[in-house]
């Protein structure tokens, strides 16, 4: 079958070296993709932003289905416009979307289907908004409503912090339309970790669990970013709380957007809190994660075709996913200043090094072909470096001593991802 493959990060990346991989998979297209896509696939520059071009793609080239990586295009309605050309698309719905696309949309769902979270309320008035963090105090967790690239949560440990937080979204307007509208949580303390699950409208395929690093300084310092890094497996996170999650959350939020939003067909992903009740959701996503995706994909022991073309064709319910027994650790490399501002277009070296040293792909997440078809930063995430290892401490060791063979100018990391002491 022929395939297009939407985005051009560090996920997308991971789904088309994999699905590259994959006997159903006849011919790979990728729009926009990037320079490590444009060695498993044919590029094609159309903007992830531009639905309606990504829909002609699709159409003059006669996909037979198209995978969406990014929230944006699928909250901006690129399925729908899919499906009414008669092309199948995994990915949901835009109205299904705003499990990610509005907070607000996923709190309401879960309060309805009683799916355990933190305490919330809504704001769109600065004061009101201020007046309840004095009132509730802190600690507390100020959310945009709307998508913000990982950028638009602030975790607050006090009051003060709070307010700031909320001028910057209400009155700076910092997130544009997507902040508009804020959350203001109570913050839940245990540890994080991501669950991510296919789902083909009805039933719910979980995956292994991942956990993200958010922060992007050492030791969960700094402001929040798309990712730093990821590892999976989850040592605490084994089969009886993969199914309690299933249980508890996974399968309701999809029942709760079948009635609310019609069938879902994706991946839902699931950022959780590890509390003394049990887990608790921090999020919902539209999509695999990033850097997640790439921590879980290099351990599948199955063709990730297959599970995308159950959901489409709604018989997840007959399909078994298998697990390779070692952790996999993703290192992210970013330029200097991110999550803030940054530089780029620096020449990047390396990258062969470290692919051969781990035998896995270096995954690019902000790169770009410079006029000699040198490979250049691009962005403030730049490149996914992933390792195996038979445990967390080696798979780590692994991935660093990799993205040491990498450089470029302004190359900065976290050098404490999976760490164990």
């Amino acid at each position: 079958m022929k395939v297009l493959l939407v985005g051009g990060g560090g996920r997308e990346h991971a789904l088309a070296w994999a699905l590259s991989r994959s006997p159903l998979v006849d011919q790979l297209l990728t729009a926009p993709g990037n320079p490590g896509t444009a060695s498993v696939s044919e590029r094609h520059s159309v903007a992830v932003d531009d639905l309606e071009g990504l829909a002609e793609l699709a159409k003059d080239e006669e996909v037979e289905l198209v995978v969406v990586g990014p929230e944006a295009p699928l909250v901006g309605g690129l399925a729908d416009l899919l499906i009414e050309e008669g092309i199948r698309v995994f990915g949901p719905s835009a109205k299904a979307a705003q499990l990610e696309g509005s907070k607000a949309f996923a709190k309401r769902l879960m309060a309805a289907r009683g799916i355990p979270t933190a305490a919330s309320r809504e704001f769109d008035s600065p004061k009101e908004a201020v007046d309840y963090v004095r009132d509730r105090g802190a600690p507390l967790v100020v959310k945009a409503d709307g998508i913000a690239a990982g950028k638009g949560v602030t975790v607050c440990d006090s009051v003060e912090q709070a307010e700031q937080a909320i001028r910057a979204a209400l009155t700076e307007r910092r997130f544009g339309d997507s902040g508009s509208r804020i959350l203001i949580e109570d913050r839940l303390q245990g540890d994080e970790l991501s669950v991510l699950a296919f789902c083909d409208g009805t039933n719910i395929l979980t995956m292994e669990a991942a956990r993200d690093f958010k922060r992007a300084l050492d030791g969960d310092r700094g402001p929040n970013t798309g990712g730093m890094g990821s590892y999976s497996p989850v040592p605490e996170c084994g089969p009886e709380l993969l199914d309690r999650v299933t249980d508890e959350i996974l399968q309701p939020i999809a029942e709760a957007l079948r009635a609310e939003a019609g069938p879902y067909v994706g991946v839902i992903y699931a950022g959780l809190m590890l509390t003394s009740d049990g887990p608790k959701v921090i999020e919902f996503n539209c999509r695999f994660g990033d850097p997640e995706a790439q921590a879980l994909i290099p351990r599948l022991d199955f063709d990730l075709a297959e599970p995308i073309l159950a959901c489409v064709e709604g018989n997840v319910a007959d399909t078994k996913l298998a697990w390779k027994p070692q952790t996999c650790v993703t290192v992210v490399l970013t330029s200097d200043g991110y999550p803030g501002s940054y530089q780029t277009g620096y020449v990047i070296e390396g990258i062969e090094d470290a692919e051969r040293l781990t035998g896995l792909p270096v995954f690019h997440s902000g790169t770009k072909f410079g006029p000699s078809q040198e490979v250049l930063s691009d962005g403030g995430r730049v490149l996914s470096v992933c390792a195996l290892g038979d445990d967390q401490r080696g798979a780590a060791a692994r991935a660093y001593e990799a993205s040491e063979q990498i450089s470029f100018a302004g190359k900065t990391m976290r050098t404490d991802i999976a760490k164990t002491k």
